[in-house]
């Protein structure tokens, strides 16, 4: 047993440190999964109001 715990303990520092990065990793990408979206709505809000102005007459073009 004294070789399995040894196996064991030099294998466990590298499974924590890989589900850390894991876990830092899967943070990252859902934080810019919800920015994207967040800046999609805020895109299509932005769409949204600029479609239901008025446009603006320039009277200078006509004579």
């Amino acid at each position: 047993m004294n070789g399995l715990g040894a196996a064991l303990a030099a294998i466990l520092p590298s499974i924590g440190v890989g589900l850390i990065f894991w876990f830092a990793i899967r943070a990252l990408v859902n934080a810019d999964r919800t920015e994207r979206q967040a800046l999609a709505r805020m895109d299509a809000a932005e769409r949204l109001a600029a479609q239901r102005e008025p446009t603006p007459k320039n009277d200078e073009s006509t004579p």
